[in-house]
């Protein structure tokens, strides 16, 4: 690899990501349209990879008021397969697994999470009941992400509905303790039309998400990518 194959930061990248760079203006903040375009086109990875939105908001995350947390249903999904587990009593399982869900069980899951310590899913949902149950679970849970919140709809009486939300393209997003939030909107094989709706709703839900204590800009920075592609920075 060249020598100039590092960016400043010393990390290496492909020929197709520094070549893709070099036709990014950093100092420009493109159209949503646009910025998708090309995006699509610098993707580096061999595979379908994903769009990604890349957000610095300006909220404090050590304050629990300021926490930017809510979920959306993006018009053509992300593309992504995701492995969704429930956890709910025994008279309510059938109508999880009917919905769509992939893994449905009770105390026995949360046995083997305390059990191995690991957690082999993308999302839980559960009902308001089992939440004490989880708790002997939560430091399993929490720094993954995955402990199920109301604000997000994955503890619900509905269990059907939330199943199905959520493998049709509901999105969960939350800004992590350096205040950035990160989120995929969409593959690289999706028309740029179905990209646009996606990112432009998953914005405006974002936005809609400002806590009421962020006086100052909310949204100081954003950026889509393609997976191991450069960030081009967007207007919102």
């Amino acid at each position: 690899m060249p020598k100039d194959a590092k960016d400043p930061k010393g990390v290496r990248h492909s020929k197709k990501y520094r070549e893709s760079a070099k036709l990014i203006d950093k100092t420009k903040s493109y159209d949503l349209g646009e910025a998708i375009a090309m995006a699509k086109k610098s993707g580096a990875a061999k595979f379908d990879g994903s769009l990604e939105l890349h957000l610095n908001l300006g909220v404090d995350p050590k304050q629990s008021e300021q926490q930017v947390r809510s979920s959306v249903t993006l018009p053509h999904g992300t593309g992504k397969t995701i492995k969704l587990t429930v956890i709910a009593a025994e008279e309510q399982q059938a109508e999880a697994k009917k919905a769509g869900a992939d893994v449905v069980g009770g105390q026995e899951i949360i046995d083997n999470i305390k059990k191995t310590g690991k957690a082999d899913f993308d999302i839980l949902v559960t009902t308001p009941d089992m939440m004490a149950k989880l708790a002997a679970v939560a430091r399993v849970l929490g720094p993954k992400g995955l402990m199920p919140s109301p604000k997000n709809g994955t503890i619900t009486k509905d269990l059907a509905a939330a199943v199905k939300e959520l493998k049709a393209g509901k999105v969960n997003f939350k800004n992590d303790d350096t205040s950035n939030l990160h989120q995929t909107f969409g593959k690289v094989s999706f028309t740029e039309k179905q990209l646009e709706e996606n990112l432009e709703t998953l914005l405006t839900a974002i936005k809609k998400a400002k806590p009421a204590g962020v006086k100052g800009v909310f949204i100081k920075s954003a950026t889509v990518a393609a997976t191991m592609g450069p960030g081009i920075r967007v207007k919102v």
